[in-house]
């Protein structure tokens, strides 16, 4: 497992390296970032692409054409769909959402921006997330990109992840901390 993963970020550090350089000697970058935004959407919408990418039993004859169909439908750049083409002809369509994230850290780096996640337990209001938003871009003096999203099982507060740092303030981190605090004095 561990290996797979070791691999598929090698092939996936190669080829969005190669399209972010492409693009971004073409003056491009503004359009990829379009273009990564659609066909994430895309795969998160469509089984069958989900399926296209990760199944082997596809030929990549086939593979190739399915996604350079889909890639031209979508009205992609040339360069992209090249870069899927080349993908399903050498078998490293698996790699595709990896690229895909990555691709956007390299832009946001390129733009001076940092990534920052909130985890919440609960859905924040607009008011709450421009409190936040702002209180983070203070913290790190830089734009951000903020991602944010649910999970009840936090029972309350939240995780807040800011480039390499992380704020825990979940009462499930705190209970957790309680547990072992306790099983220390036993």
């Amino acid at each position: 497992m561990a290996e797979n993963l070791s691999i598929s970020a090698g092939i996936s550090s190669r080829y969005s390296t190669a399209l972010f350089e492409l693009m971004l000697e073409e003056g491009m970058l503004e359009e990829l970032e379009g273009e990564i935004a659609a066909l994430q959407q895309v795969i998160k919408d469509s089984e069958d692409l989900r399926v296209l990418i990760a199944s082997p039993i596809y030929t990549r004859d086939d593979a190739r054409r399915g996604i350079v169909e889909i890639a031209t439908r979508m009205g992609l750049s040339n360069l992209f769909t090249n870069t899927l083409a080349l993908l399903a002809t050498k078998r490293r369509l698996f790699a595709l959402p990896l690229i895909l994230e990555q691709l956007e850290k390299m832009i946001s780096e390129h733009k001076g921006i940092i990534p920052a996640e909130i985890l919440s337990a609960h859905e924040l209001s607009d008011d709450e997330l421009d409190r936040i938003t702002e209180a983070l871009k203070q913290k790190a003096g830089k734009d951000i990109k903020l991602d944010v999203k649910f999970d009840p099982s936090l029972i309350g507060g939240m995780v807040v992840r800011l480039g390499s740092r992380m704020i825990d303030s979940s009462i499930k981190s705190k209970l957790m901390n309680m547990k072992y605090a306790m099983q220390e004095v036993e």
